[in-house]
């Protein structure tokens, strides 16, 4: 045996918003009732294959246009007004998951386009969060994920930037910095969620403290690889999986401390099971 000493970060598991969407969606499953939901619930594979094989079904936009007289779950990411409006049409029963942080972030960019205010928003163009949010404005927001994706002469010399909940604070800043020493006037709307943000420091901690870092997440979570890239800065000998099948004995050393940590999207029970398997080496 390898005899490992291995730790799970102390916080992690779901952030409060997905958390809320499971207990919702279990809540119905629990029931008997038929389920769907309008996208991934939550950017976890492993999470979504155990909520599929309780009943819940996973449908697309283009599934969601032609279901009537159905219950549907709408996710944590939050959805544009059209969605409740063709749902209200089609006799849709809504469980609506949305996270109170991204409905009380779409209505604060409402207000900011109601007060035509020239909106630009970082992060993810096709991120369903974004797009809620952007649907909210009749998709007149300039959404960018880098500031090199910017044209600094298409730029009005003064906008509202919002963010993206899960980006990097410390990226928002730097991007905030750089368009005002390009002469660009800046109202900040700094709407990144501090539960999620918090989290780069507390990892950045927890990862120098082992000789290796197995970092969990769902191959398509923007959160995990943002946390990654943090962790990895901080610990090189870093593993990135999405399921305990993908753990490599060859990666470890006997007597190795191995620390477990994962994204806000990653479930504990996904990050427990990789410890069990650890120590069973």
């Amino acid at each position: 045996m390898l005899k490992l000493d291995v730790e799970i970060e102390p916080n992690s598991g779901f952030c409060f918003g997905v958390k809320n969407a499971i207990k919702k969606a279990e809540e119905v499953l629990d029931s008997g009732e038929e389920l769907f939901c309008l996208g991934e619930i939550v950017h976890n594979e492993q999470e979504i294959q155990r909520l599929v094989g309780r009943g819940m079904k996973i449908i697309s936009q283009s599934e969601f246009r032609e279901l009537k007289n159905k219950t549907v779950l709408f996710r944590a990411h939050g959805e544009p007004p059209a969605s409740y409006l063709l749902a209200a049409e089609n006799g849709i029963k809504v469980i609506d998951a949305s996270c109170p942080i991204i409905l009380k972030l779409q209505e604060k960019i409402f207000r900011s386009y109601l007060n035509k205010e020239i909106i630009y928003i970082f992060g993810l163009p096709n991120h369903p969060e974004i797009i809620g949010l952007n649907g909210k404005i009749k998709s007149s927001a300039v959404v960018f994920d880098k500031y090199e994706d910017l044209d600094l002469e298409k730029i009005p010399p003064q906008i509202t930037l919002y963010s993206q909940t899960t980006k990097s604070l410390k990226q928002f800043y730097e991007v905030i910095t750089r368009l005002r020493d390009a002469g660009i006037e800046v109202k900040v709307e700094d709407s990144i969620c501090r539960q999620v943000s918090s989290r780069e420091q507390e990892l950045r901690e927890f990862c120098r403290c082992f000789n290796r870092i197995i970092f969990v997440a769902g191959t398509n979570s923007s959160n995990g690889k943002q946390l990654y890239e943090i962790c990895a800065q901080e610990n090189a000998n870093i593993h990135f999986i999405s399921a305990v099948n993908e753990i490599n004995t060859a990666w470890f050393c006997e007597n190795e401390k191995v620390g477990i940590c994962g994204a806000t999207s990653t479930p504990l029970w996904l990050i427990q099971n990789v410890k069990d398997y650890l120590l069973r080496l």
